[in-house]
Formats: C-alpha cells, structure tokens, sequence
C-alpha cells in the first residue's frame, strides 16, 4: 500500500530500535546537545521475557549520570550474590559484595520500566525525539554513504536525514541486514521455553525468584506472577509439541518447585514463547553512515544475564567517543570504526565464556556430574571472581558529561 504522506525530518543522529542501548545512546546524545530520532516499531515497551537485569556496571552509569536515586525508586527487587543448583547441590556462583562500585548487587526490574524512565529522562533534552509504532523500512543514501532512514508510521513514511544512523534493533536487526553486514554464529546447545503462572499464597516462595536455574527450570519473580523458564536441547520445541500439551506438561511439572496442578494454568501452546539461543557477532560494526551496537552487533545468551548491560556499555562507549565529531560535523568512518575497536575484546572475551559454559553444561548431561561445587568450594574466591565478570564485565565504561 502507498504511504498517504512523507515527512521530512532531519537530525544528527537517527537510532533505530527503543532498547536499553537505543535509548541509553539516544539520552547520551541529547543530553550533550545533540539531534537524536529513536525509532521503535512496538507501540510500547511492555514485552514479556525480555532480560530484566540491571548490573552493578549498568548501576554505576547510572549513578554518574545522576539517575540512580530515580531509577532506584521504581519497583525492583536486589540481589547480592548469584546462585544455582548444580549437580543437587545449591551453589553460590557470583558474589557482589566486593566491587569497587556504589551498588553491590544486580537490580532485578521490569525491562518495560526501566526503558519508560530513560524515555522519559531523555524526553528532558530539546534534541530528543521517540516515534513508536515507526518501523525501519531502508536507509536514504547520498551516493554509497548512508544518510538516513526510510521509516513507515501507519499510512506515513518518514524519511530521517542524518549523520549516522545507529543500529540498536536486536538479534533480528533490519539494520545489519540492510547493510549487508556479515557476521559469525557459534554454536549454542540449548534454547529456552518462557512462560507466566500466577502467584499464590502457598508458593514455595524460599530460595524462589532470581536464583539460577534448578534442574534446567528458571524462575523470576515478577511482583505480581512469576515469568518461568525452561532451557531444552536446541531444536527440540517442535518434537515436543508433537508429543503433545499434556506430555509437556507433565514434564514440566516433574521438575518445576511449584505443585503438579498449578501447571494446569497453562492450557495452550500459545502461553509458551521459544527464546532461540544464539551467540553471534559481526566481522565489522560499521559502514559509512552506519553502525550496530548491542545484540545488532553481537547477540549473547542468556547466560548471566549481561547482555543488557553490554549493550549499555556499547551504548556509553558509542557516545564518548562520536558526541565531538558529531558536533564538529566532522564524523568519518574511522569515528564509527573506533567503536568496534573499544568493545570487541569485552565482547569477545564475554562471548567466549558463554560457549564454554555452555559447552561444558552439553557435555555434565553425559557424566556422572560437575567439578564446579568442589572447585568453587576449596577455591572461594573464585565467586567474587565471577562476581566481578558479571556484575562489571570485561571493560566498563564511564559517561563523559559534555553538558
């Protein structure tokens, strides 16, 4: 169908996607001056299962920003330590308590609210401008450079003149496929089936909510019900939907801390959503006039939880070091590249953690069990270890307050 209008816009920068990275940059930018459009093509951020972990690294931006008092009023539930059970045995994985950071633990918090309160700080900034329900759809060019984005908003098509358009748009991006980036997969053994049930007040509630999984069975508390999860082989939903609801779940009941009945809440396949894991990062991050951060630019798995937090770092990273030349009018693509060369080793090193962990949970399903309780046992420190990866990962990064 024909757009019944274009309108012409135009700014410094145009990001796509309204994620923790879009937004984080889109922020960034404006509060240094700057003309930003983020475009998000959901009408609101309230989505089911996304990560909701927001890390001592993430915390400590925060603080330097001068938001953390406001985004620790919102609702959110903190965690000093991490753990899991492993091989029956409850152990703590990653300690906090010794970061060199204002807040010790990870904040456990609706995605949804954490991206309405950066949308709203940012919405502060004259230069700041978020159009949801807006859809990429391909970039503009000014010969072989990109310079801007063709955007749909129902009947409306937008076309965004600016500098550099930023990819934030997820695993899935429009953007990285558009300009034809290429990128390496490795191989993720597993996949995760999320799902809700209702709270109760007889709920085994102790040692429940934001614990690791048990038995391959994930539960997060959410206030009000809990958002529950179950890693699988890769590649297996579909065999067990051929099996049938009922075989499901009673397999999901054989293992889940709540009573056999309470699964009966679920009654159709519709109430499950599959997280294909992948692990994924691109060879270049950029091109002339555009650039991919977060999970455009490298997807990571859920384990522990840091890809939020670093694709926020990707996001502070990004604005250091393109706010002077964006306001110079001098960007080069040796600007963008600058980018990638920043973040590549904490991505790459995070990414490398990931397969072998992962690896090594496909190969404990074929032994008699795990070395890692004895290990983390006699060699205690090994969880503040853990705890420093997780909770400040390889490289952190800090705000430059241009204004």
């Amino acid at each position: 169908m024909q757009p019944h209008s274009t309108e012409i816009l135009a700014a410094d920068c145009c990001i796509v996607g309204g994620g923790p990275a879009g937004l984080m940059l889109g922020y960034l930018f404006a509060r240094a001056g700057l003309r930003v459009v983020v475009i998000e093509k959901h009408a609101d951020f309230l989505h089911d299962f996304r990560g909701d972990t927001i890390h001592p690294s993430t915390l400590e931006i925060m603080a330097a920003l001068g938001l953390l008092e406001g985004l620790l009023k919102l609702p959110h539930q903190r965690a000093e330590k991490l753990e899991a059970e492993i091989a029956g045995q409850n152990i703590t994985m990653a300690d906090f308590s010794r970061l060199p950071v204002q807040c010790r633990f990870i904040a456990f918090m609706p995605q949804w609210d954490f991206l309405n309160f950066l949308a709203a700080e940012s919405a502060r900034y004259p230069g700041f401008t978020l159009l949801q329900s807006t859809a990429f759809e391909d970039f503009l060019y000014d010969h072989d450079s990109v310079s801007g984005v063709i955007a749909s908003r129902g009947d409306q098509q937008l076309h965004i003149r600016c500098k550099v358009v930023i990819g934030a748009d997820g695993r899935h991006s429009q953007v990285r496929a558009r300009a034809a980036l290429t990128s390496q997969t490795f191989g993720v053994a597993r996949d995760v089936i999320w799902f809700r049930l209702s709270k109760q007040p007889d709920d085994p509630v102790s040692g429940m909510g934001h614990k690791g999984p048990r038995q391959n069975f994930i539960v997060i508390d959410r206030g009000d019900y809990w958002q529950c999860g179950l890693t699988i082989p890769k590649g297996e939903f579909e065999t067990k939907k051929a099996a049938g609801l009922e075989t499901f779940l009673a397999e999901v009941a054989a293992i889940s801390p709540f009573g056999a009945g309470r699964i009966n809440e679920i009654t159709h396949w519709d109430q499950f959503k599959l997280l294909s894991i992948r692990i994924d990062r691109l060879d270049k991050w950029a091109r002339p006039g555009v650039l991919c951060i977060g999970d455009a630019a490298h997807a990571m798995s859920p384990i522990g939880g840091v890809g939020v937090n670093l694709a926020i770092q990707d996001a502070v990273a990004t604005a250091n070091l393109l706010t002077g030349p964006l306001l110079a009018g001098e960007l080069t693509l040796r600007d963008l590249e600058k980018v990638q060369q920043r973040r590549q080793f904490p991505t790459v090193a995070t990414q490398f953690l990931q397969i072998k962990m992962s690896r090594n949970k496909a190969r404990r399903k074929s032994t008699q069990g795990s070395k890692i309780p004895a290990i983390i046992r006699r060699l205690p420190f090994l969880r503040f270890v853990f705890g420093r990866l997780i909770g400040l990962g390889f490289r952190t990064e800090t705000p430059l307050l241009h204004k």
